[in-house]
């Protein structure tokens, strides 16, 4: 059972089922509930010690001040239960590119929500944003994140090197044109 957030979040960003709010220093035991988790880490370069989860969220703080983006944690509107994070980070911003990217801690897996999360955070960035694209990638073993981007729309493009794994990570790109054809197909 995922920890309650405490006290009651405002969240600036709604979908049908999730909230997203802002890391603050008060969520270091959602931070390390979430980036503490094995199964959530095992393909992004975890598990990660509490100095590094630490870290992470401080980052996550310090990117929302430099950038107005993070990692935003997400929560069930339902019960305010902690669900994991989903949101951006800067990629190519001279082009105006940012990386989405979601974790979900594992009693969340299969229900929808990632690709829930990954559809608000979208229409974030492009709406909110002036995003041009979104880059995304994943974990070559992680092919349920590989189909969910597919599902929102993202096209492979190429693999790129990430450091924390040492792996070619699986890459995709989702360009302003695509959401924006994607979004008139489901207003009809």
């Amino acid at each position: 059972m995922g920890v309650n957030a405490s006290p009651a979040r405002d969240y600036f960003l709604t979908s049908e089922r999730l909230g997203f709010s802002h890391w603050s220093a008060a969520d270091l035991l959602l931070a390390q509930q979430l980036w503490g988790n094995a199964a959530v880490t095992s393909l992004i370069g975890g598990p990660f010690t509490d100095q590094q989860i630490e870290q992470r969220m401080n980052h996550e703080i310090a990117s929302m001040n430099a950038f107005h983006v993070q990692y935003w944690p997400v929560f069930l509107l339902e019960n305010d239960q902690h669900v994991g994070c989903a949101g951006l980070r800067p990629y190519r911003m001279e082009q105006h590119i940012y990386e989405l990217g979601f974790h979900l801690l594992p009693e969340y897996w299969g229900r929808g929500l990632a690709q829930e999360a990954g559809r608000a955070v979208i229409a974030f960035a492009f709406e909110n944003l002036g995003a041009e694209a979104l880059f995304a990638g994943h974990h070559p073993a992680n092919s349920v994140s590989g189909r969910v981007l597919v599902k929102l729309g993202f096209q492979f493009t190429h693999e790129e090197f990430y450091p924390p794994t040492g792996l070619k990570h699986p890459s995709y790109l989702l360009g302003k044109a695509s959401f924006r054809s994607e979004s008139s197909r489901c207003d009809r």
